[in-house]
């Protein structure tokens, strides 16, 4: 399904904003606490693309915090209370948010691994079992080119399992990537980044902030 169109007609974005009482406030909130922890980081950053921007979002110094973790995960679960009865996340950071999310649905956990014979993609491996029948819902730490998320997804299909959708902490897209399921985001920034050459930052004189 991944890419594809829905399977049951719901709309491929869930507002958060309106779901469960969270108001635009709360986003806020976990956003400050985010910064407070040293997650959500401000200045003049590279990142793994070779592009620059002013804002970086560092996934392990969120996932070292239980509490903010579990209220992220729980922003998730509430937009996908009942929709599924699987929760699969990528390794690695996706091993922590599939236990939590899954944790706080009532349902089982499993995790997507590299593949062990040099094949681009991910599998299910150590006795994780899906299939028809089976709707999954993926979750991952932060967003940026979807690439893990892809992968879970394909890896998904291909046991006859149906995904229900797909739920990240940090959406650094700004709601920009679609992955033609219901999708969620506990927190999206739309983060922007330049060409090193074409950078005002660097134009500024701006020193580089290490990452």
């Amino acid at each position: 399904m991944a890419g594809g169109a829905v399977a049951d007609g719901s709309e491929p974005a869930v507002d958060l904003g309106n779901r469960r009482g969270y108001a635009r406030g709360v986003t806020e909130e976990l956003e400050q606490l985010l910064a407070d922890r040293g997650a959500l980081m401000r200045g003049h950053f590279q990142f793994a693309s070779g592009r620059h921007g002013d804002t970086y979002v560092e996934k392990f110094r969120i996932l070292q915090w239980p509490d903010i973790t579990s209220r992220l995960c729980e922003r998730i679960a509430g937009a996908f209370s009942g929709v599924a009865n699987v929760v699969a996340g990528p390794t690695t950071g996706g091993v922590i948010l599939s236990f939590e999310t899954a944790r706080q649905l009532g349902l089982k956990a499993i995790i997507a691994e590299r593949r062990e014979d040099g094949v681009a993609g991910r599998e299910f491996r150590r006795g994780f079992e899906i299939g028809p029948g089976d709707r999954v819902l993926v979750v991952d730490d932060v967003l940026t080119t979807g690439g893990s998320i892809r992968d879970v997804l394909e890896a998904v299909e291909q046991t006859g399992a149906t995904v229900a959708g797909v739920g990240v902490l940090v959406d650094r897209t700004g709601g920009k990537t679609d992955f033609g399921v219901p999708f969620a985001a506990a927190i999206s920034l739309n983060i922007v980044s330049w060409a090193a050459e074409e950078c005002p930052l660097c134009k500024a004189g701006e020193p580089l902030k290490l990452t």
